[in-house]
């Protein structure tokens, strides 16, 4: 019998991506614990789906949100809510897709893979629509 080892779990410097030292003054502490509890779900999520996921987009300063194309002025990623994963070939879309089950017990919502080719974005906190899958 094989074991698999399980992914790297993802960190709180790379969902910040540098901004926390840039932006400190922003960062406050419940926002570090919102970072904290999105990244716990998302680790949970990649294990149980076998995925290792680079991050593409976690915490956004307003400024940086600003400059984000097509980015929501109330984003989740402005409140550590949310995360972009890449996810080049849709694969983690696909499975979060096949596994709502797996999503609705992790209190994760999942924007629809058509409005994000290239990355899966998640998030802690449901859509005002409140379905598991939406478009923003």
């Amino acid at each position: 019998m094989s074991v698999r080892k399980s992914a790297p779990p993802l960190k709180l410097a790379d969902y910040y991506m540098g901004r926390d030292k840039l932006h400190r003054h922003e960062l406050t502490r419940e926002l570090r614990a919102n970072a904290r509890e999105t990244l716990r779900r998302v680790n949970r999520l990649l294990r149980r789906a076998g995925f290792v996921c680079r991050i593409s987009s976690g915490w956004r300063p307003a400024a940086i949100n600003a400059t984000v194309p097509g980015a929501a002025q109330g984003s989740k990623h402005l409140s550590c809510l949310a995360i972009d994963l890449e996810d080049r070939n849709g694969r983690l879309d696909a499975w979060c897709m096949a596994n709502l089950a797996v999503l609705e017990e992790l209190q994760l919502w999942l924007e629809h893979p058509e409005a994000t080719p290239g990355w899966c974005h998640l998030q802690t906190l449901p859509p005002r629509s409140g379905k598991r899958v939406f478009y923003p």
